[in-house]
């Protein structure tokens, strides 16, 4: 894979850059280069803020469209995309080390999937209703689409969290500059491509790749109407105050460090546990926001959780992304390996047991791999408890009881996932509606799109998916007639 692209995809063209500056990534798995994109500068941003803004202001753009003719573009979106669905995962999986069969669910049906649901809600959805006002004569009440948005995808799964946003807001007539992270672009111009062969109206969805200096840029853009970022914390605090003086929308999916709770009754059976337990704790390398990476485990059965997770982490298999037999891929960066490296360092100094991993596989000398990691006797005010690692790295606390469970699941800034594990499903759903999360599963557990995802506490503003996805989108006009 060695792609070159020379231009910006703005106003529905492909466009020449402002300036001569490329980002160059690289391959996670080999740190061979893999091509080079332009980086957009302030004055790309300014065009394709421009551009959006025409789409969307226009009498006759996109924002005047019929809901269902909106749909008839996404659904077409969604066929292209489908269509291409290897290129995709290839793409994503070379960038930040998913691994290919990860990517092909995850980057390339998952999000469009996400399309097709909120194209059926453009569809079926109730924009405006009349109601009699307590004055009398009756009240307009209209869901307008909000503008122009803002949406800042991460690195870890690019294609499906952009989705997060693409889809909802072409479902209420918004137009979008989209700016993916420096990490992985490759992707977005297969999606670029993508949207020019299903005939989205120009200017509907501008990509504008760059780092942290055009996504400051574009948070603050005066002609910006709505944010929606998903990515680490201190940089979601940074755009909630930006967005705070600006009195601009803006919704944050930020960082977690969920809680994997497993009850005294689970079943620990790995033949009938394993993929749904490495879907909650160890998904894309580890590096995946909702993932419950404190396992809570009942003294009374203590032992036995950790050789269970000691197995089940040192069973899966270590390679290079692009084979479709790889579990865990490398990290996406030699500085992202370094971080995670020094959280492993973190673990043992802090005392805990160190079970299996620790260390870079054997073997793999190129590419950034971690091998999964366990650490047991971990307590919840360790560092490897209460920070996130992003990587594959598993932290087992014990606890006396549920309530105890409950108490440690609840003692951290964050609030995004979690599992409980048990045969009792009642009980377990009892000890979920306990937990201060956003999102939670009874044993198993994948964001539906068609339920809302979001966080509580440092996890974020806001939820994305579902119906409920769509309000973010929107604003209420009341018209007294």
């Amino acid at each position: 894979m060695n792609l070159r692209y020379d231009t910006l995809y703005i106003g529905g063209e492909w466009v020449r850059p402002a300036t001569d500056r490329t980002i160059n990534p690289v391959n996670a798995s080999t740190e061979e280069p893999l091509g080079h994109v332009p980086e957009a500068t302030e004055a790309d941003v300014d065009r394709a803020v421009a551009a959006a803004r025409a789409a969307f202001d226009a009498p006759s753009g996109w924002a005047s469209w019929e809901p269902a003719r909106r749909a008839d573009v996404m659904d077409r979106l969604a066929d292209v995309m489908e269509r291409r669905a290897d290129e995709f995962a290839a793409r994503v999986s070379a960038q930040n080390g998913m691994p290919v069969a990860i990517a092909g669910l995850l980057e390339t049906a998952y999000p469009t999937m996400i399309l097709r649901f909120y194209a059926k809600l453009a569809r079926e959805a109730v924009f405006e209703d009349t109601r009699e006002g307590l004055f009398g004569g009756p009240i307009q009440v209209r869901r307008v689409p909000i503008g122009v948005v803002a949406a800042i995808a991460p690195w870890n799964f690019p294609q499906a969290l952009a989705m997060f946003k693409i889809a909802p807001a072409m479902a209420t007539g918004c137009t979008l500059v989209l700016k993916p992270s420096p990490e992985t672009v490759l992707d977005s111009y297969l999606l670029a491509e993508a949207m020019e062969e299903a005939g989205v109206p120009a200017g509907v969805i501008n990509i504008v790749p760059g780092g942290r200096e055009a996504g400051a840029y574009l948070v603050a853009h005066p002609a910006v109407d709505k944010v929606a970022f998903t990515g680490s914390t201190p940089a979601g605090r940074a755009i909630a105050e930006t967005c705070g003086r600006l009195l601009r929308p803006v919704t944050l999916e930020l960082g977690g460090k969920s809680a994997t709770i497993v009850l005294d009754d689970a079943d620990l059976d790995l033949s009938k546990i394993g993929e749904g337990l490495f879907t909650a704790t160890l998904l894309s390398n580890g590096q995946t926001c909702f993932l419950g990476t404190r396992v809570l485990a009942p003294r009374s059965r203590y032992e036995e959780v950790v050789d269970a997770l000691t197995v089940f982490a040192s069973s899966l298999t270590v390679g290079d992304a692009a084979d479709p037999a790889t579990q865990i891929g490398p990290m996406a960066t030699a500085s992202h390996r370094q971080r995670v490296e020094s959280y492993i360092a973190k673990g043992r100094a802090e005392g805990a047991r160190l079970t299996t991993g620790g260390g870079r596989p054997v073997g793999l000398d190129q590419g950034w791999f971690v091998e999964p990691t366990v650490f047991a006797d971990v307590d919840n005010s360790a560092v490897i408890a209460q920070e996130e690692i992003f990587g594959p790295v598993l932290a087992l606390i014990p606890y006396d009881d549920d309530d105890d469970a409950v108490r440690i699941a609840n003692d951290s800034d964050f609030g995004l996932g979690g599992t409980v594990w048990t045969s009792d499903p009642e009980r377990g759903a009892a000890v979920a509606h306990r937990v201060r999360t956003g999102t939670i599963g009874v044993n198993r557990y994948v964001p539906d799109p068609a339920a809302p995802f979001g966080g509580f506490k440092d996890s974020g503003i806001g939820r994305e998916l579902g119906p409920e996805g769509l309000l973010a989108y929107q604003q209420y006009q009341t018209v007294y007639r």
